[in-house]
């Protein structure tokens, strides 16, 4: 008989660091779904396409928990009534549990259904640091045909930014005489300090041209729009994870810790809103999801 050797200590090491790795992953995919960054519907198909993966060995009981206004009590109640046990993870389902799930998650969280685009007025938005701007501008360099609209606001100018190129710099009463002769499209205050808008001028002249036109704007912006415009096409930038949303914020270092909360706390509430617009588009990378945006454009304008 055999003896039994020993794992090697490196082994044991590794191991270790595999798991720390993997509780990290899922707890990442928990802040994700509470944020909303993703949605339960993609973490179910990720599990059942490779139960091994991080969304695989999510527990069942943590996922739902992870889950807006889902508590544990009413946890309970969803596992009785798909008949799911509690000890099951989402990569173990079987198939009938898979489907009860997925039945109950397109109810109670219903996704958004692409339409095709029907206006060559475009709206990005998306929560706070998700790269809006920066996407709007890879446009503006690779893709002259479109015109991208420039907002007036009334916060300072950050280091680069040039007057009527990313923004028009004006204070509140110049703000104010905007509004009170009617001359923006949209506007908001947003994170409860400045004031941002959209003159009409502008795109009037460039739809009346027959150019796409598409504006980056926040999310009260895009619901305004929406109402006076309701043929536009409503595109929502979404981070690849909340913990990149954040380490975005951070790393631009344009805001204090007080002003980064803040902004926080908002991008939570404009990601719940992500089910309203027509498109969602993750911005992993920049190229990829200003070719998204502009193949969108060129939809539209068939």
């Amino acid at each position: 008989m055999a003896e039994s050797r020993p794992v090697p200590e490196v082994d044991r090491a590794a191991a270790a660091r595999r798991a720390v790795e993997r509780r990290r992953a899922r707890a990442s995919l928990k802040r994700d779904l509470t944020t909303r960054v993703v949605t339960p519907q993609t973490v179910l198909e990720r599990a059942v396409a490779d139960a091994d993966s991080v969304e695989g060995s999510m527990r069942i009981t943590d996922f739902l928990l992870a889950l807006p206004a889902i508590g544990a009590g009413k946890r309970d109640r969803i596992l009785d009534e798909l008949h799911i046990s509690p000890v099951k993870r989402l990569g173990g389902l079987g198939v009938r549990q898979r489907v009860a799930l997925a039945h109950w998650l397109d109810t109670r969280f219903p996704v958004t259904k692409p339409r095709d685009a029907r206006s060559r007025l475009l709206v990005l938005a998306g929560p706070t640091a998700v790269g809006k701007g920066t996407v709007a501008a890879h446009i503006r360099e690779h893709n002259p045909e479109i015109h991208l609209s420039v907002s007036a606001t009334t916060r300072p100018p950050r280091p680069g930014e040039v007057d009527g190129v990313h923004y028009y710099f004006v204070d509140e009463a110049e703000f104010d005489r905007l509004i009170d002769e009617n001359e923006l499209l949209e506007y908001a205050v947003v994170h409860n300090r400045s004031r941002y808008g959209t003159p009409r001028a502008p795109i009037d002249a460039a739809l009346a041209a027959g150019k796409t036109v598409l504006l980056e704007i926040d999310l009260q912006g895009a619901r305004q729009v929406r109402k006076a415009e309701p043929s536009a096409t409503l595109i929502f930038l979404l981070p690849p994870t909340w913990d990149e949303l954040v380490q975005r914020l951070v790393g631009r270092g344009t805001e204090d810790a007080e002003e980064r909360a803040r902004r926080l706390r908002t991008a939570k509430v404009e990601l719940a809103a992500q089910n309203e617009f027509d498109h969602l588009i993750v911005n992993e990378d920049v190229a990829s999801a200003a070719a998204e945006v502009v193949e969108l454009s060129s939809s539209s304008a068939r």
